[in-house]
């Protein structure tokens, strides 16, 4: 088998038996997770709190990193072995706080679950000048696993499992102006490049790691009805997509074809618990199998080739160093 997926050479599906109408419930079905330990952003609303749910009832210790403390408390009530911890991705102190707090408690981290993100919001920058989507959807990610490094190494056998989307077919990754300084923005290109990277980092993750006991995964949670994502989408782009009629109304023809928010956290849960990927790291997931190989346009699913290129991840590590100004020695 290949050593690593670059250039899509572990993109085909294992037969996990799993599909697009799986729900968390029947991947975690037999999986006992006690003593290990998970961090989950994004964790209080949507398919992350899914995620939490499921992880925590089959015995996990969840951390869930929150902007809103207060709402994460009124979500998450009831779960047991859930902590609650502040933390705003765009604010890089902010990741960096919380990561020091985890370290300092001594544990391992068995698991990294980078679920937050955002989608269809106007041009935006954080601290450091970066566009928004970008900063959130995966120089926070970044930076995050650097921070969290030595807990995952501790673990002796860990998982970062970084959600994705199908939107990466919507654009490659731009080196000449990542942040739309020199070219007119536009928020589906923005987001488009933002979970492309996601899918390169996760590659290049995953080759330096692997000798550490720490493998990554990238995956595309499916197109799902009652998630926060789409809160800033503006009514015609939510038309074009088909959602909604020209007079504004959901159409329910289409909605009734979206996954449920349990169909929608089952790969990532799959990603999380399978055995099935012991010996497998760096491949893009979709409903509860690894994705095959989008090659041509006319591929409705699956994963572009330019995600998953060699050098554009070596080249993306390199340039997401100079953008968070955060090394990542993986050593």
């Amino acid at each position: 088998m290949a050593q690593n997926n670059f250039g899509g050479a572990l993109q085909k599906p294992i037969g996990s038996t799993f599909n697009a109408t799986s729900t968390t419930s029947d991947v975690i079905k037999g999986i006992d997770l006690k003593g290990k330990i998970a961090i989950v952003t994004g964790g209080n609303t949507g398919i992350g709190l899914e995620t939490v749910k499921t992880l925590s009832e089959a015995g996990a210790t969840v951390i869930v990193p929150a902007r809103d403390v207060e709402k994460a408390k009124k979500n998450l009530q009831g779960l047991a072995n859930v902590e609650i911890e502040k933390m705003d991705l765009i604010d890089t102190n902010s990741i960096d706080s919380f990561a020091g707090k985890f370290l300092a408690s001594g544990r391992p981290l068995h698991l990294l679950i980078n679920n937050a993100g955002i989608m269809f919001v106007p041009l935006r920058r954080d601290a450091n000048g970066n566009e928004s989507q970008l900063a959130t959807n995966y120089l926070a990610v970044f930076q995050l696993t650097v921070r969290l490094w030595e807990a995952l190494k501790k673990a002796k056998s860990a998982r970062v499992i970084n959600v994705s989307s199908l939107g990466h077919h919507f654009a490659p990754f731009n080196f000449d102006d990542p942040n739309f300084e020199h070219r007119d923005y536009e928020t589906l290109q923005a987001y488009g490049q933002s979970k492309t990277a996601v899918n390169l980092f996760s590659l290049e993750l995953d080759n330096r790691a692997k000798p550490y006991g720490v493998r990554a995964y990238s995956l595309h949670p499916g197109n799902i009805w009652g998630t926060e994502l789409a809160r800033e989408a503006p009514l015609e782009i939510l038309q074009q997509f088909g959602f909604y009629n020209d007079k504004g109304n959901p159409v329910p023809e289409v909605i009734a074809s979206l996954k449920t928010i349990p169909q929608g956290a089952a790969t990532t849960i799959w990603a999380a618990t399978s055995p099935l990927l012991n010996e497998i790291g760096g491949v893009y997931l979709e409903d509860g199998d690894i994705a095959e190989l989008a090659i041509n346009s006319s591929t409705p699913n699956g994963v572009k080739p330019y995600s998953l290129d060699e050098a554009s991840a070596k080249q993306l590590w390199k340039l997401t160093e100079e953008l968070t100004r955060v090394t990542f020695n993986v050593d």
